[in-house]
């Protein structure tokens, strides 16, 4: 079994690489005219360059490398084609999303990207081969015929997931390398003796590491005020290798580990769990403008974070309490693999995270309704 630190020696050369290299990625984006211009759904009021999702990239496959050539995790690297499954998803991905960069694609060309990276992922041994449905008993075993198709909406999903969640400066970067490093616990936790749950090959613990790493070094230059956004070359990125690191470790594995379930659905669905409210206003806001005639396309600040903010919550508070409760959530399916119990305490929590969310949100998001709605009024 690789030693914890050769996991830290992995840990720090994506962490330093992605930093050293990001100011350069920058300048590039800038030289180019790669730059987010201001909108009105923006909240940047300064063109901010694009091209952090390469940096992240590059910092990826450097330590990759480093994980390879150091010998110290051979069971990974010798007849298994895993990792490079993930390294040229992580390279399509990136590709996809840094060409939407730089030019408008179309949702149907992202999305057919995705896929493809997502079945080189499949093809390469990076796959879901069981399934489990939280709050729910039992395993369901993915025959020939759905494998493939489940772990490319797995892939699309949390690609999707950490695009959709990469709305204020540092916010993605700091969820997913809170989920990353909670994957890693946890996976490190799985493979240990006492356990024995992953065996020696499966590098979901490699990969999570990797990208808490690479994410921890582009946050300095990503966090309020950003300098360098990731762009969907980034977000795209890292939902991709988040998918690969959940599939490599709940899906290929029909031990039953307490906190298993929740844990394989639970870190990047906090987001989704916050933002439960706002998207139910939003769908009411499509059909106030669709009862109005107005374009579905009209820009508008009815975000999450834009809510955050009008809530009174400055720019970095909102980020921070998306991160706590990410963080948090991670803690409580933690909390039942390290300890072997507790098991139902987890649905509980997370209940109770949601009434939290509720009771703090909701009466501001019906007084921003309230507000919204009184310009109609006669």
């Amino acid at each position: 079994m690789p030693t914890t630190s050769a996991y830290v020696v992995v840990f720090g050369v994506a962490l330093a690489t992605t930093f050293v290299v990001t100011p350069l990625f920058r300048r590039a984006a800038t030289r180019l005219g790669v730059v987010a211009q201001p909108t009105e759904r923006a909240v940047h009021t300064t063109p901010i360059p694009y091209l952090g999702g390469l940096a992240m990239l590059v910092g990826f496959l450097v330590a990759m490398g480093v994980a390879w050539g150091s010998g110290a995790f051979p069971a990974m690297f010798e007849g298994t084609s895993g990792p490079l499954g993930v390294a040229l998803g992580a390279i399509i991905l990136c590709a996809v999303g840094t060409l939407d960069d730089v030019r408008d694609v179309s949702a149907p060309a992202k999305t057919a990207g995705i896929v493809f990276g997502g079945s080189v992922m499949y093809l390469l041994g990076v796959t879901l081969l069981y399934f489990r449905i939280p709050f729910v008993d039992g395993l369901i075993v993915l025959g020939p015929d759905l494998a493939p198709l489940a772990t490319v909406l797995w892939v699309v999903g949390m690609a999707n997931a950490v695009n959709l969640i990469d709305g204020l400066d540092g916010l993605a970067a700091g969820i997913v390398a809170i989920a990353a490093g909670s994957f890693f616990l946890y996976g490190h936790k799985l493979a240990t003796a006492d356990v024995a749950v992953l065996s020696p090959d499966n590098p979901s613990p490699l990969i999570a590491i990797i990208v808490a790493g690479i994410c921890l070094g582009f946050l300095p230059h990503n966090f309020n005020p950003a300098r360098i956004f990731m762009g969907d070359g980034g977000a795209l990125m890292l939902g991709g290798l988040m998918a690969a690191s959940t599939m490599l470790v709940g899906g290929q594995t029909s031990v039953e580990v307490s906190g298993q379930v929740f844990f394989f659905f639970a870190p990047l669905f906090i987001p989704f769990f916050v933002m439960g409210v706002p998207i139910l206003d939003t769908l009411f806001a499509i059909f106030r403008r669709a009862r109005k005639r107005a374009s579905m396309s009209e820009a508008d600040k009815d975000h999450l974070h834009h809510r955050l903010m009008r809530l009174g919550h400055g720019h970095r508070r909102a980020v921070a309490i998306l991160w706590l409760w990410t963080g948090l959530l991670s803690l409580f399916v933690l909390y039942p693999v390290y300890t072997s119990k507790g098991n139902g305490l987890v649905p509980i929590g997370v209940l109770a995270l949601i009434l939290v969310l509720l009771t703090f949100f909701y009466p501001g998001l019906r007084r921003v309704a309230r507000e919204d709605a009184a310009p109609d009024a006669p």
